[in-house]
């Protein structure tokens, strides 16, 4: 394997399940030229955001995008961990494990 790049398995990807929830795993690009879902890296979704990691708008920009992308309502989502870290763990309320990876592997697939 060449590189750091993007990871596509989803088994390499820390999720798990838990009080009715999807406890999902992220690494943040904040001030990144495009924003999105990017792949898979070290067992973490990467995610860039244009906002700058100020007064709570990252960490906003971050659920906002999630949401968008995984088609799942803005409210379903909450951050559990590292609301000053690049590396964050994200809470999506009524979402299994079996369903996130479907939404996910969507996600990576379309990414080709």
């Amino acid at each position: 394997m060449k590189g750091a790049g993007p990871d596509r398995d989803l088994e390499t990807l820390g999720l798990r399940e838990g009080g009715g929830a999807l406890h999902l795993p992220l690494r943040v690009r904040p001030r990144a030229g495009r924003e999105g879902l990017l792949g898979l890296r070290a067992g973490r979704l990467l995610v860039a955001i244009h906002e700058a990691p100020e007064r709570g708008r990252a960490n906003e920009a971050v659920l906002r995008l999630l949401a968008e992308g995984l088609g799942v309502p803005r409210s379903a989502f909450a951050l559990v961990a590292g609301a000053t870290s690049r590396d964050k763990v994200v809470r999506i309320a009524g979402l299994s494990l079996e369903e996130g990876r479907r939404l996910l592997r969507g996600i990576l697939d379309a990414k080709g």
